[in-house]
């Protein structure tokens, strides 16, 4: 690199190279799926990412139907039997319903990591459109599992500021109490 090059590159500003202070402002809200953080204002397009997601696990739930349609269609023209039909229409159902009741659950409370959902991971697969179905009709009532992460984040900033608020300075800096 010549001089001429070494003198046209700008020198970085002194405030960017240092490092932003670590004083903690509070606690920093969950983002939600397809909605960020945009949550706790409804600010960003809050809105029009409601009705985004919900035409869209329509649309989708819809197209699924169309699928599963199809393929049973396909299982009747195998000539397969109409057990196997009854069979195929009955388990698609009972796990369109679970995958339904548990992501409803899973808007308004959380579930312990060693509990039944990880053994109900591929119902709830099967049973898809269930869960679209219900990411359609929550929000027609908040974002999906807004309600949670809002009562967790307040909590959060009510213990945060209830710390902050109890500290009178460097307690190293204070006088030893007295012996009486």
């Amino acid at each position: 690199m010549s001089d001429d090059q070494r003198d046209q590159t700008p020198a970085e500003p002194a405030a960017e190279a240092q490092p932003q202070s670590a004083v903690p402002v509070g606690p920093e809200p969950e983002p939600i799926r397809f909605f960020g953080t945009t949550w706790v204002n409804h600010d960003g397009g809050y809105g029009a990412r409601r009705v985004g997601v919900a035409v869209g696990a329509l649309v989708l739930a819809v197209i699924s139907a169309f699928l599963l349609r199809f393929s049973y269609e396909g299982l009747e023209i195998g000539n397969v039997g109409a057990f196997l039909s009854i069979s195929v229409v009955v388990l698609f159902a009972i796990a369109s319903s679970i995958a339904f009741v548990k992501t409803w659950e899973s808007f308004s409370c959380r579930q312990p990591p060693s509990s039944d959902e990880t053994a109900l991971k591929g119902l709830k697969a099967i049973g898809f459109i269930g869960s679209l179905i219900a990411y359609f009709l929550r929000c027609f009532v908040e974002a999906p599992g807004e309600k949670l992460r809002r009562t967790e984040y307040e909590h959060a900033a009510a213990e945060f500021a209830r710390r902050r608020s109890s500290r009178t300075g460097n307690p190293a800096a204070r006088r030893p109490k007295r012996k009486k």
